[in-house]
């Protein structure tokens, strides 16, 4: 069945979009209490009405917004707007912070995290991209706060966690938070034009994907100490952590590649072509399973797979590299793993009955729930990548 479909067709694309926004719309708005419901089980049945993520609701705001674009529906734009609003009037704390869990709309947990600012920040670019132009203002003052607060002049980074008071910064360091903070970054230029946001993106990208990585014969390392060194035992007990997990992810090397390439069409320099090479190489020579299909989710320093799961993002953000690069360079090969995971993600990930990707399966393919959006998916991965693809396309 899928071999007959055109993965490079715009059509294709946006009905994929669609059906994906069609799962969760309209049953995730909350008309209640503002914001969205986040939590649905395969058969798009609500298993958590009050939990209110931060990552969530900025992710919902950038499905919407980007689906509004692609698909022309103003009703998309209206639930856009409608997250914008809660996170304004919500999640945003007297600090000038983002609270990352609500529950209803008490604060559960107050920390700043970095990892959640950058989605606050590709939240209202991606918003007044699609022409809500109520986002521009907090757009600005997100990047201001950020670097006010996470940024750190002298390493070229930001730090990951600050208390909710924003006193105390955690000691840990870690790549993922500034990896989103470069997505953002590009989408804060993309819908202002402003230099300083492109400038930060690239910045970001040279001192993980080049600098860092030159610790790590250069690939690109998880957890770092205070002073950036790696550490190589960060969470070697809980290699299952979900924000943190042990090891090399190879979800995130295709991650890189994509923001590389995305990058060097705004500013490019030479590095930036082959070391999004490198990465996608190596994510498809070490993560794919051979036998049973999909990416192992994360390798020890020494090669081995620790994490035989599948999750969905990985397959997202390998789809999403893939036609970029086959794109960029024209490569067959590209073009033949773009196929590949397409395949293998319609045959195993994409619920065909009700929408929706499933979130996560083991090394045999069979998932281990029927919990298809835990608290933060939304899927807004795949709808990300069908949209970088659809604008090259």
């Amino acid at each position: 069945m899928t071999k007959q479909i055109d993965f490079r067709s715009r059509c294709f694309l946006a009905d994929h979009v669609e059906n994906i926004v069609d799962f969760y719309y309209p049953a995730c708005i909350d008309n209640d209490l503002g914001g969205y419901i986040n939590q649905f089980r395969d058969d798009g049945s609500i298993f958590d009405a009050h939990t209110k993520h931060l990552v969530g609701t900025c992710r919902f705001i950038y499905v919407f917004a980007t689906a509004a674009t692609m698909l022309d529906k103003p009703e998309y734009l209206e639930a856009a707007r409608h997250g914008v609003k809660f996170l304004l009037d919500h999640h945003r704390q007297p600090t000038g912070g983002y609270a990352w869990v609500l529950n209803d709309l008490e604060v559960t947990d107050g920390t700043n995290h970095c990892y959640g600012h950058a989605f606050v920040l590709l939240a209202y670019a991606t918003a007044l991209k699609a022409g809500i132009t109520e986002a521009a203002e907090p757009l600005a003052e997100t990047f201001d706060l950020m670097k006010r607060e996470f940024w750190r002049a002298d390493d070229e980074l930001y730090v990951d966690e600050i208390s909710p008071d924003m006193a105390v910064v955690d000691v840990y360091r870690g790549q993922n938070a500034n990896m989103h903070t470069c997505e953002a970054m590009i989408a804060a230029y993309e819908a202002t034009g402003e230099e300083r946001y492109i400038e930060r993106a690239a910045t970001l990208a040279k001192r993980v994907c080049v600098d860092l990585a030159s610790q790590s014969d250069g690939m690109v390392w998880e957890h770092y100490n205070e002073n950036w060194s790696i550490d190589w035992e960060y969470n070697l007990d809980d290699p299952k952590n979900l924000f943190r997990p042990y090891g090399y992810l190879v979800g995130h090397w295709t991650e890189w590649t994509k923001l590389l390439l995305i990058i060097e069409e705004h500013r490019p320099e030479d590095w930036m072509l082959p070391q999004a090479k490198k990465l996608f190489d190596a994510a498809v020579e070490h993560g794919w399973d051979p036998k049973n299909g999909g990416f192992n989710y994360s390798i020890s320093p020494t090669g081995e797979i620790i994490d035989t799961d599948r999750y969905y993002w990985v397959l997202s953000e390998t789809i999403a590299a893939a036609g970029l690069l086959a794109k960029r360079t024209g490569d067959a090969g590209y073009w033949n793993w773009y196929d590949r995971a397409w395949e293998w993600s319609l045959g195993n990930l994409v619920d065909h009955e009700h929408g929706g990707w499933y979130r996560i399966l083991d090394s045999s393919n069979q998932r281990y729930d029927n919990l298809k959006s835990p608290a933060s998916k939304t899927d807004y991965h795949p709808v990300a990548a069908c949209w970088e693809l659809f604008k090259r396309f």
